[in-house]
């Protein structure tokens, strides 16, 4: 039993790989939400100065998580879509731009490009699995009429990590946005906004991170944070927040001038207590003990009869995902076996997806690998 074991008091009968879907809280993050539940039926609003230093300390804990140098930069968002929403609206399109994307993308990061194009906007897709390199397939996309990549730094089904260093660099001498979904990065691998040279990050809080769904990071960076027009407005987003008196307005000159609302501060509670976990740990702790996890379920597969491989196994090019099939079973077939012995994994990119956490028992995936066995 490894030394995390406490915070995640799972039943013994489950073997959970499924952290790039939705991910079970650490203890301490119900405790947090029990404690603010207790806190607004016996008193209700009366400490909010102190909700108000909650939600400054998870602005904080981001920032460090995508190593940005201030938490101006970070506003919190809904999820992944309405982030990627507001940076696809805010932009000023002509006719004939485009976006270009990767063919391994999830609907999120596809969908709402593709939506643009009642404004003459194209979505060019990259294929990673023809070029020479997964970037070489993003970069040789490129053209003179691209406003905007947009990458998933680790891909979901399978489980494919970018180099985003080296398209960032190319997308910033080419004067192109660049936007990276870091969702199957952050509190998974080291992730570093500064170093792939993004101009925004989004991320939701309910996978590595062990956040509660409904809470997103949206980092932008000022100078790209510049050309998104606002399209949402309200009294939170404003320069002189709380002074209810005033009968102009201008937006707040930092990133929460996306932030129309009231804030979701029972998730700000949630999410802030499950990043004071990874933060407790070190984020290179956790991606070390991630990656011996990954090695030990790649090596346990590769050693099980009938199993092909879909994930790279390259250790540069490894998060947290491994999604593989046997050959001798409809994999979709394979996947709902697994659940009714407890397996609880995906079935995505045409294989079972597996996905361990930096906590997870060598004896759960034992048993993960056995079940795949009998199966």
């Amino acid at each position: 039993m490894n030394e995390w074991h406490k915070e995640f008091p799972q039943k013994p009968d489950m073997v959970f790989l499924n952290h790039a879907a939705v991910s079970p809280w650490p203890l301490r993050t119900m405790k947090a939400v029990n404690d603010f539940a207790n806190e607004n039926v016996t008193s209700g609003p009366v400490h909010y100065p102190l909700w108000l230093k909650e939600e400054k300390l998870l602005r904080t804990r981001l920032a460090r998580l995508v190593n940005v140098p201030s938490i101006q930069d970070i506003a919190l968002s809904k999820n992944t879509s309405e982030a990627l929403s507001m940076i696809a609206y805010g932009i000023d399109w002509h006719a004939g731009d485009n976006v270009v994307i990767s063919n391994h993308e999830f609907p999120s990061n596809r969908i709402v490009w593709e939506s643009l194009s009642r404004f003459g906007v194209a979505v060019k897709i990259a294929d990673l699995d023809r070029e020479q390199s997964p970037e070489s397939a993003i970069i040789d996309a490129i053209d003179d009429n691209t406003r905007l990549v947009s990458l998933s730094s680790v891909q979901y089904a399978s489980g494919l990590k970018m180099n985003c260093k080296i398209i960032g660099k190319t997308c910033r001498e080419r004067g192109i946005l660049f936007c990276i979904d870091a969702i199957q990065s952050l509190g998974a691998v080291t992730f570093d906004a500064m170093d792939c040279m993004a101009d925004f990050v989004v991320a939701d809080g309910h996978k590595w991170m062990m956040g509660p769904e409904g809470l997103a990071l949206f980092y932008s960076r000022p100078e790209a944070r510049e050309q998104l027009k606002l399209t949402q407005f309200g009294w939170h987003m404003v320069k002189h927040r709380g002074d209810y008196t005033r009968n102009t307005w201008q937006p707040a000159d930092n990133a929460q001038r996306f932030e129309c609302g009231s804030p979701n501060m029972l998730g700000i509670y949630a999410l802030n207590a499950s990043l004071s976990l990874l933060e407790d740990i070190g984020m290179a702790k956790v991606e070390k003990a991630l990656e011996t996890r990954v090695e030990y379920l790649i090596n346990g597969l590769r050693e099980t009869p009938e199993i092909k491989l879909l994930s790279a196994t390259e250790p540069e090019r490894r998060a947290g995902i491994v999604t593989f099939q046997k050959t001798s079973k409809d994999s979709k077939q394979l996947y709902g076996e697994l659940l009714e012995m407890g397996i609880f994994c995906a079935y995505r990119g045409g294989g079972v997806r597996f996905s361990p956490h930096f906590y997870t028992p060598l004896e759960k995936i034992d048993h993960a690998l056995d079940a795949v066995r009998k199966a």
